[in-house]
């Protein structure tokens, strides 16, 4: 293999794919815009869906009797901003409100048993599965709660208790994490599956351009004219598959590091948390290390796979299913936020490298796991490699005379006796 023939070819191949609309747009476009635009529209579906259900009016039946004492707290209800008493519901209340006529039923009753006089209970009957219901119960929790604490602090007064009597005992809470962590646990959800993602859809249309495009365009046996050794061609062609990649994995992380801010600040508005959305010198680098892994990977996977099919259509077919392989770290890894790579989770393909840029985020490098990551990721992608060069060294593949299924080909070709 000839250092100086694969930089030739390199700079053709990657010349003739930025000439491509198609993966421009998909490599280039997409990563730029396609997560800001997301991230932007999903949150503004879940505030628009919020505000609706703030707006419906719940529908309630109330049955059963309070304490004399405490008719204000059933007028209360009848009162209630949002919240509109049924009362001429014809037959079972269970059924009525199974079949959504009603949002809740507010069963009242006295606790004549009770120590405290005029004691009584709230029985709250809804559909968790209504968000509508939901909000009811919410409604009449928020006010049974209200009365009740001032129905306790009178009756201390009665007592003779002072406020401070009346406090037995007091329930603080303080967060210790700063806007940084919050903004850390934040991006480590989602960029450690986006940049998966989003590198895989930068490798996937040059990965199928390269190999079942040439074939369907039948400038293989052109390329094979050139003296080169097909080693050359091979590595030339990988290398500017997992450069696709790598920028299509940059330009996403660059677009939703520039964004994140301006789309969630809006949504934290009535809340005590703030962003602050920064990356250590040393995290962007381990990210960039992990996107170069991952470009690696899906490049050399992707033109194996891509190398069976017949056309370009075939090729999309073909590879398609290695898209499948991005969910392996979520459902692996789950929803943790505090599991960090070890040992054997670096073992892992795909998992490895996502806890890998979710511990970066946060500031945290196990550099032994790193290394066993790096090491089991380059040794997936030499024997990928090693096979992508096995299977383009038959002259079927260049052809498209070769119809059959990988294993196939394993069966007949790679582990044929003699």
């Amino acid at each position: 293999m000839k250092l100086r023939a694969v930089g030739t070819l390199y700079r053709h191949e990657l010349r003739s794919s930025l000439r491509e609309r198609t993966i421009v747009i998909n490599g280039i476009l997409i990563p730029i815009f396609m997560y800001p635009l997301l991230l932007w529209g999903m949150f503004t579906a879940i505030t628009f869906v919020e505000g609706l259900n703030e707006g419906f009016t719940s529908r309630l039946a109330i049955t059963g009797q309070l304490p004399a004492m405490h008719t204000a707290m059933r007028d209360s209800l009848h009162a209630l901003d949002g919240v509109e008493v049924l009362t001429e519901i014809e037959g079972d209340l269970d059924a009525a409100l199974a079949r959504g006529e009603l949002d809740a039923i507010v069963a009242l009753a006295p606790l004549p048993e009770s120590p405290v006089p005029g004691n009584f209970r709230v029985e709250l009957i809804h559909d968790r599965t209504e968000t509508r219901s939901t909000n009811a119960r919410d409604r009449v929790e928020a006010l049974v709660e209200r009365y009740r604490a001032g129905w306790l602090a009178e009756l201390g007064r009665d007592l003779g208790l002072d406020a401070a009597d009346q406090q037995i005992f007091t329930v603080r809470t303080e967060n210790i994490s700063s806007a940084r962590d919050v903004t850390q646990q934040l991006l480590g959800m989602m960029l450690s599956i986006f940049l998966i993602i989003m590198v895989a859809i930068g490798c996937f249309l040059p990965a199928i351009d390269t190999t079942a495009g040439e074939r369907e365009r039948s400038t293989w046996e052109t390329l094979m004219t050139v003296g080169v050794d097909r080693g050359s061609i091979v590595m030339a062609k990988y290398l500017h598959v997992a450069t696709l990649g790598i920028l299509a994995g940059a330009l996403n992380v660059i677009a939703l590091m520039v964004s994140i801010g301006s789309v969630l600040r809006p949504l934290l508005v009535d809340s005590d948390l703030t962003l602050d959305v920064a990356l250590s010198p040393l995290a962007a680098l381990v990210m960039i290390a992990a996107a170069v892994i991952l470009a690696l990977t899906f490049a050399a996977a992707m033109m194996v796979v891509a190398s069976f099919a017949r056309s370009f259509k075939d090729g999309q077919a073909m590879v398609t299913p290695i898209f499948y392989l991005v969910f392996l770290p979520i459902l692996l890894g789950g929803e943790a936020t505090d599991a960090s790579l070890s040992t054997n989770s670096a073992l892992v393909p795909l998992l490895n490298v996502s806890m890998m840029i979710r511990d970066a985020i946060r500031g945290i490098y196990i550099w032994d796991a790193i290394a066993i990551t790096a090491a089991v990721s380059l040794a997936l992608v030499t024997l990928l490699l090693l096979l992508a060069r096995r299977v383009l060294a038959f002259e079927e593949f260049l052809t498209g005379s070769f119809d059959g299924s990988f294993w196939r080909f394993a069966r007949e070709r790679l582990f044929a006796r003699g």
